[in-house]
């Protein structure tokens, strides 16, 4: 039985269709023949997300998203997921698109990373936006 968490920190942010998205999410995992044990989303600000970013990859910019790996076995998916929500916004609005829409994009492509998918370079860039348009037209709110 597979376990998704939504925890807060230093933002007033509550996730909306939160079983729905679970699922979802769980379903994803599942087509790629993984099982999510725990996922903690932790939706958070740009300054605690930055101050994560520097602690544990010495990295001194904000981003949107930062995906920590725990498992221990193949196959089995246990992460904690750091997600900005000032970034999803802004980001958002540079795209002109739905901040929910982005947000699911952002937990998706967390899930995506924990799968195998990467993101360096071009060629997996667009590979992983194909993966994460694939996933959303999958998700009915």
């Amino acid at each position: 039985m597979s376990c998704i968490n939504y925890f807060t920190e230093d933002v007033d942010f509550t996730l909306q269709h939160e079983g729905t998205i679970s699922r979802w999410l769980e379903d994803i995992a599942l087509s790629h023949e993984y099982s999510i044990e725990t996922i903690n989303y932790i939706f958070c600000s740009d300054d605690y997300l930055l101050d994560i970013n520097k602690t544990y990859l010495e990295h001194d910019y904000y981003t949107d998203i930062i995906t920590f790996d725990n498992s221990t076995e193949p196959l089995r998916i246990e992460s904690d997921i750091f997600i900005s929500i000032d970034r999803v916004k802004d980001n958002a609005h540079e795209m002109s698109l739905p901040f929910e829409e982005e947000l699911h994009r952002v937990l998706v492509h967390g899930l995506l990373h924990l799968i195998g998918f990467e993101d360096k370079g071009d060629d997996h860039k667009m590979l992983m936006r194909q993966k994460e348009d694939a996933c959303l037209s999958l998700l009915k709110i």
